[in-house]
This record gives structure tokens, C-alpha cells and sequence, in this order.
């Protein structure tokens, strides 16, 4: 994998598959999507095609803006969104995410308070509203989001995962690794998801790589052999461990003796 499509991983991954959308009947993107708790929506809905040549002449101005979302239509969805009844925070929430999507963050903030006034044991929006924070570096309230959101709902692997990032990003990284393996206790395919859709990496280079290696730690405890390798070369590259420190961690120790971990080390010490 080139350092280019590695970068792009990484911004799937642990950044761009955050947003969750508060209904099923959303389609924030256009992918098909697994259930919530893995990524970042819920299932897709049933309508996420092409739209039909006759526009359904029944359909709410919600039903329409989620159809505008699953084809990233997003301003087009907001001005329907617009046209429901504001006492909806799943509405809110829709809309937050869409300007979220077009990374118009002060209304995306704006909509998910909007919608935190209506229900603000939200967890859904909760999370989302980190998102934010994350994206703008603002990682203590980022970390205070999702906390509310895990006493929302305590058993949400996507926020469990979340609140890691941010973690990791306050280089609390002992906290941050506990918060990945609550992640993968809730759901041990956490680290297997990604999603397509990219707004911004806000992580610096040194950030990126303690995420990297912990992302590893996951990747490892879920078995998946090739993406942990492949998230250590990019934390040994971002110069947040070395080839000596990973061989000697234990976490590391069932990629002894794989041949392309071997390889990578060696490649990584000759350096």
C-alpha cells in the first residue's frame, strides 16, 4: 500500500467515520453501511437509489432530504430538512451532519445543541458533537462529548472508539488504549469498518502515529494481521515508536514469527 492510500486509510478510519445519523432511515453517505455501533450510520435505508425518474409524489420533506443525503446532495437535504417541524432532534441532528459533511462546523455545533435542547440524552448526537470538536483540535471537549454520550449509552463501541482518538490525542495514551479495548470488547469488528467519506484529518503527524500504533493494538486483538502491519510502518514512519520497541511489546506478540511483520521490522531497522 503506498503512503498516499495508507494517509487515506488512516483518515477513514480513525476521523471520517464518526458521523452517526440518529435514524435508520438516513443514509448520510454513499456506501453501503453496517449497523451503527460499527461505523458511523446506521443501516442504510431502503429508498438509498438512484432516484427514480417520477419523484414520489407522497414523500415528506424529511424522506426527500435523506434521499438528497444518500446522494450527497447536502445543502439540497438541509433546505428540506428546513421544511419539518423543529421540534424533531433527529431532524437537528440530520441537518448537523450534513453541514458537518460541507465542514461548515458552526452550524453542524449549532444544529447538535439544537438538538442536545430537545433530547439531550442523546447519544447519537453526543457523539456527533465530538466529532466536531475533534475536528477542530478541540480535544477535552471532544473527550467531555463523548462521555456523555457513554452514559447515554455505556455499550457503544463507535464511542467507546471515539473517545480513544481523542484521547490519544491528548497524548493520554494509556487511557486512550483502554477506551480502544472497551471498543473492541463491545464489538471485536470495530477496527474492521471504515467508511468513504472524507472531511479533514486534524491530527498532527505525531498524533497520527501514537493512533497508529494503538489502531495496531486493535487491529491485533481483532485478528486482522496485515492492516496491524501495516499501522505500525506508518507509527515507526511518524516517528512515535521504533522497530526495537515494538518487537519487545507483548501486545505485538502474535505478529512474531509472520513474515511480513519480520520483513517490516527489518526493512524499518535498516533504515
Amino acid at each position: 500500500m503506498s503512503k498516499g492510500n495508507e494517509q487515506q486509510c488512516l483518515r477513514t478510519l480513525l476521523v471520517l467515520a464518526f458521523l452517526v445519523p440518529a435514524s435508520p432511515s438516513v443514509l448520510s453517505q454513499a456506501a453501503p453501511y453496517p449497523e451503527q455501533a460499527k461505523v458511523s450510520a446506521t443501516q442504510a435505508a431502503p429508498e438509498a437509489k438512484a432516484p427514480a425518474s417520477t419523484p414520489n409524489p407522497n414523500a415528506t420533506p424529511e424522506q426527500i432530504g435523506d434521499s438528497l443525503m444518500a446522494h450527497q446532495r447536502y445543502q439540497a437535504a438541509i433546505e428540506q430538512y428546513k421544511k419539518v417541524p423543529r421540534g424533531s432532534a433527529d431532524v437537528w441532528n440530520k441537518m448537523g451532519v450534513a453541514y458537518q459533511l460541507m465542514l461548515n462546523l458552526e452550524e453542524a455545533v449549532r444544529c447538535y445543541q439544537q438538538a442536545l435542547k430537545i433530547d439531550p440524552k442523546n447519544a447519537v448526537v453526543w457523539n456527533n458533537l465530538g466529532t466536531v470538536y475533534v475536528t477542530q483540535k478541540q480535544f477535552k471537549s471532544a473527550e467531555k462529548a463523548y462521555r456523555k454520550a457513554l452514559k447515554c449509552n455505556p455499550k457503544s463501541a463507535l464511542v467507546h472508539k471515539n473517545l480513544g482518538t481523542a484521547l490519544l490525542a491528548e497524548h493520554k495514551y494509556k487511557k486512550g488504549w483502554e477506551e480502544y479495548q472497551n471498543a473492541l470488547a463491545d464489538d471485536p469488528d470495530i477496527f474492521r469498518n471504515t467508511n468513504t467519506v472524507r472531511v479533514e484529518n486534524p491530527a498532527s503527524v505525531q498524533d497520527r502515529g501514537a493512533m497508529n500504533y494503538y489502531m495496531a493494538k486493535g487491529c491485533v486483538r481483532a485478528g486482522q494481521t496485515e492492516r496491524a502491519i501495516e499501522y505500525l510502518r506508518m507509527a515507526i514512519n511518524e516517528g512515535f515508536t521504533t522497530p526495537k520497541k515494538v518487537a519487545a511489546d507483548q501486545e505485538f506478540s502474535a505478529l512474531r514469527g509472520v513474515p511480513e511483520f519480520e520483513q517490516m521490522l527489518a526493512a524499518q531497522q535498516a533504515q
